[in-house]
């Protein structure tokens, strides 16, 4: 065993002697070689021999791509026209600013000035309408509009509804070259793109823009009109995540055609929430522009009672309190009943369930004063069909012309 293991050993250092000898020389071969290669490289291109010009190996590379590139290369040119970019320049320049102007007081230098939005939406002779909010205008001792080129030019108030939160200006139409048009706020549906334009901040930021989808097509938010700090109304509105600012509110909310679904108004101001805006849809807007400019206010017919959305209330209710059939899911509930009101001498009561008016479905408050606002005038006389303790009942109400707040 151990004359083996001695005679493999052997061998082996043999082996490996042999192999680093053969590497040596194989090195010693290629430097060789390549010395060799080297040297002979420009001799033989000189000749002719080599099918390339063995020059500047920078200047060779650069020749070489540039007869590679096709004769049929051309710089491309990028255009940025979108659907939101086209919606925008149809719009622009019908966006305009709103300056109320505050008198000063004998403690105070000079006025104070405060800025909105507005929408140029009519021009008609000499004269130039634009819708803007109630609260942008409020209190004003005298208005201007800035155009889109920032030509300021003198507004006059035709009138205002502190409802709604709209208010109607007349101007010269001497420089109005654009006028907004308005689309169907019934038609949208949620997730669809919405675009804002207005001046946040004030004039400084002008035609700014903003994007976002639509939130929702019916939201029905509490609004304290006297501040009182009581709820005298609940304002229709759209709600979006399009960045909504101070400065902002009069301002357009458009459709991706660049038409006017909804006039700007408010947000949620809380530290905690981000995106939520709102602004009030043209199907509620256009009547109200409508009655003012026509009348200087807003005539409209009411019932004389406080109504909350039944989808509003939590179900458990709906049987527990108001004691509803079950197959009742839509309407809205008597919330008040107004002292001396039509609803009171046709003997409406609180907790009343309304679900029909002049065999009209009304499913939420937003029907309910769709339809009064469009199909019924003061004096009118409509049926209330509505649930009182399970039994369903229908009376006969005249209305009467809605007090100012």
């Amino acid at each position: 065993m151990g004359y083996y293991d001695e005679h493999y050993t052997e061998r082996d250092t043999r082996q490996k002697r042999s192999r680093r000898g053969g590497a040596l020389s194989a090195f010693i071969g290629a430097v060789v070689g390549g010395l060799v290669v080297l040297l002979s490289v420009p001799l033989l291109s000189n000749l002719g021999i080599l099918p390339y010009n063995a020059g500047d190996s920078q200047g060779e590379d650069t020749s070489l791509v540039a007869s590679e590139q096709p004769e049929d290369v051309q710089t491309v040119s990028y255009s940025v026209n979108t659907d939101v970019t086209q919606a925008v320049d149809q719009v622009s320049d019908a966006v305009v600013g709103v300056i109320n102007i505050q008198q000063s007081n004998p403690f105070q230098e000079q006025g104070g000035e405060g800025t909105g939005s507005g929408v140029i939406y009519k021009a008609a002779g000499d004269k130039a309408f634009v819708v803007t909010n109630h609260h942008v205008i409020d209190r004003a001792n005298g208005i201007e509009v800035s155009l889109a080129d920032g030509t300021r030019v003198p507004a006059e108030l035709l009138g205002s509804d502190v409802i709604t939160d709209l208010a109607v200006l007349e101007i010269d139409s001497e420089n109005i070259d654009t006028v907004a048009e308005f689309g169907n706020s019934d038609s949208l549906r949620v997730g669809e793109p919405a675009i804002a334009i207005g001046n946040p901040l004030g004039l400084r930021f002008s035609s700014s823009v903003t994007q976002g989808i639509i939130s929702a097509t019916e939201r029905s938010i509490p609004v304290d009109l006297t501040g009182n700090g009581q709820v005298d109304w609940h304002a229709e509105v759209l709600q979006t995540d399009a960045a909504i600012n101070p400065g902002n509110s009069g301002g357009a909310l458009l459709n991706i055609e660049g038409q006017v679904i909804g006039i700007n108004s408010m947000k949620i101001a809380q530290s905690s929430v981000e995106g939520i805006g709102f602004a009030i849809p043209t199907s509620v807007a256009l009547p109200i522009i409508e009655d003012l400019e026509r009348y200087g206010e807003v005539k409209r017919p009411q019932l004389g009672v406080g109504i909350q959305s039944l989808n509003e209330i939590p179900s458990y209710h709906w049987q527990e309190t108001l004691n509803l059939p079950s197959d009742v899911r839509a309407g809205v509930m008597v919330s008040s009943v107004s002292p001396m009101s039509a609803a009171e001498r046709a003997g409406l009561e609180q907790y009343d369930v309304i679900v029909e008016i002049d065999g009209e479905e009304i499913t939420d408050g937003h029907d309910l004063r769709r339809f009064l606002y469009t199909e019924k005038q003061v004096g009118d006389e409509v049926e209330v069909t509505y649930y009182r303790n399970g039994s369903r009942e229908t009376v006969t109400v005249q209305l009467a012309e809605q007090q100012s707040f």
